[in-house]
């Protein structure tokens, strides 16, 4: 799955906001400058409409990443800002109430640009704008995304306009539909992204060349390696830096074990040991092939079990609601390829089975995808367990992954029903 599918994916699952124990580092270019964080939304300067409809969309209090971004966002005079966070945090929310505040209903034309690396993302962030500026009736939103066409010589009279780069570059410098001296705020969202695809940073570039002195920039990705702090600089100068550290999955408290077994079938019979054993909450199977999901799949469902299946072939839309339902506990399983093993946050996860040891294509483990495979079970400080399906030839992979992560993970007989049901306590 690329950047983009993998970004999409989260905005659409993360309904609500990832609670973090993340730290926040901030830098700045004056130390002795203020800043403020706020622990409710009433304490920001935002109109009475604008807090109706972040309500509305189900966030209470604001996250890690709003409590410090939001006034530097909504400050006066305007700072710019380069924001890392990863998906899930709330930043989309954050930009979408710092535009939503900045525009003047009154005037009618662009006021505000966001750049998003794919239509598809563009789409997700005015579906946010459209739901936390619902009672803002006289804020409207133009997408300048492909299909949407804009005749030449006319004005834009939207006072926030999403898009892509490419089209946005065509409707401000071809088209001439946006006056770009008389935008006042540029986001740049998915700055990782753009980075990684061809041509849309040299044209981020460009639209935010043309822009006013004293236009407000505002810069999100996940990651801020070098690549990405190189670009920032092209885009933003001046700026406060957030910094939110990536959560570190840690294997501590997830019981490991492995069992050896000799075919598919006889995975399948320690798979039923395990549900007959142990009291489960929900369960996600990884499986290395879409062939070996869809078969598990069925056999579950044959035994009477409630299962989801999530594969690469599903469109993100449907991935999205896959997973929702299995948040909801409509599915106890989900058996799934490599496409999801991060950041699904399922509280009631207590068991992750490997049906397959992932490997990479030199047959030797794939020790990041083990680690966010079996970092599903163990989330929010909870104790979980993952086992592992090995067959004979392969246990030298689990001595190696032993070795890598200074663990320990502790073979089991499948049929030894006693062992089984000790793992309980």
């Amino acid at each position: 799955v690329d950047l983009a599918e993998a970004s999409l994916l989260n905005k659409l699952i993360h309904t609500s906001l990832v609670e973090s124990s993340h730290h926040v580092e901030i830098l700045q270019q004056d130390p002795r400058s203020p800043l403020f964080s706020i622990k409710t939304f009433e304490e920001l300067p935002l109109k009475k409409e604008l807090l109706q409809g972040i309500y509305l969309m189900g966030f209470n209090r604001p996250s890690k990443i709003q409590e410090t971004a939001l006034p530097i966002m909504l400050a006066y005079p305007p700072q710019n800002l380069i924001a890392q966070s990863q998906s899930g945090t709330g930043k989309t929310a954050a930009f979408v109430l710092a535009m939503l505040s900045r525009v003047n209903a009154a005037e009618k034309h662009p006021q505000c640009l966001c750049l998003a690396p794919t239509y598809e993302l563009a789409l997700q962030i005015g579906h946010v704008i459209e739901n936390i500026g619902q009672f803002c009736a006289d804020i409207k939103v133009m997408y300048a995304v492909r299909g949407n066409q804009v005749p030449q010589g006319s004005m834009l009279e939207e006072q926030i306009i999403i898009g892509t780069p490419g089209t946005m570059l065509d409707w401000c410098f071809k088209r001439r539909a946006i006056n770009v001296k008389k935008i006042n705020m540029f986001v740049l969202d998915e700055a990782d992204i753009m980075i990684n695809t061809q041509g849309l940073s040299c044209q981020s570039i460009r639209i935010q060349r043309a822009l006013p002195k004293s236009c407000q920039m505002l810069l999100f990705s996940a990651t801020f390696k070098e690549t990405v702090r190189a670009f920032a600089v092209q885009i933003v100068s001046n700026p406060i830096v957030i910094k939110l550290r990536e959560e570190e999955l840690t294997l501590s408290n997830i019981r490991q074990y492995y069992f050896v077994c000799r075919s598919r079938e006889e995975k399948y019979r320690a798979l039923c040991n395990i549900y007959g054993s142990i009291t489960i909450g929900q369960a996600m199977i990884f499986c290395q092939t879409r062939r070996i999901a869809d078969w598990l799949s069925v056999e579950m469902s044959q035994d009477g079990h409630q299962v989801a299946i999530l594969t690469a072939e599903l469109t993100v839309a449907q991935r999205a609601n896959v997973i929702q339902r299995f948040r909801d506990g409509k599915e106890k399983v989900l058996i799934a390829t490599n496409v999801c093993a991060r950041g699904i946050d399922v509280q009631q996860v207590t068991i992750v089975v490997n049906f397959n040891l992932p490997t990479d294509q030199k047959c030797r483990p794939d020790f990041e995808t083990y680690l966010h495979r079996i970092g599903r079970t163990g989330r929010f400080g909870k104790r979980g367990i993952a086992f592992s399906m090995v067959e004979s030839q392969n246990v030298r992979l689990v001595q190696i992954i032993e070795e890598h992560f200074q663990t320990k993970i502790k073979q089991l007989d499948p049929d030894d029903m006693d062992e089984l049901e000790k793992l309980q306590s």
